[in-house]
């Protein structure tokens, strides 16, 4: 997809020289955002659309284990599946617990592009 897009940024960002919501036009950052959309939102936090999310920031509070990266896995491939499906292809995620933290390591196909992207996030 070469044709520039509009959407607004995520997270939310107001441009200091137009005083306007900024605007992200590269598609693959839109999808990125997106999926971070995805992954930190918890369901029923959205008032029109309660079953959108992930809920990964309930895991901040869960026991780090195998048992919760094993979970994490499940939640995150089943939303990004469901909610970004259309967009992108996942081909691997991996959630490791390290000491204090979760890291998230996504591989996916954009598919527009056919282009193999990569999200790693830590919470």
């Amino acid at each position: 997809m070469n044709q520039p897009i509009n959407s607004i940024k995520y997270p939310f960002a107001i441009n200091q020289q137009l005083g306007m919501l900024m605007e992200e036009k590269d598609f693959s950052r839109h999808v990125r955002q997106m999926m971070l959309q995805v992954l930190f939102t918890n369901p029923g936090e959205r008032i029109n659309r309660p079953d959108f999310g992930c809920g990964i920031r309930r895991m901040v509070f869960a026991p780090n284990s195998d048992a919760t990266a094993s979970l994490s896995e499940v939640l995150i491939t089943q939303a990004l599946d469901r909610w970004l499906g259309e967009l992108i292809t996942t081909e691997n995620i991996e959630v490791t617990a390290m000491n204090e933290r979760l890291e998230i390591n996504i591989v996916y196909l954009l598919k527009v592009k056919q282009e193999r992207q990569f999200l790693n996030v830590q919470i």
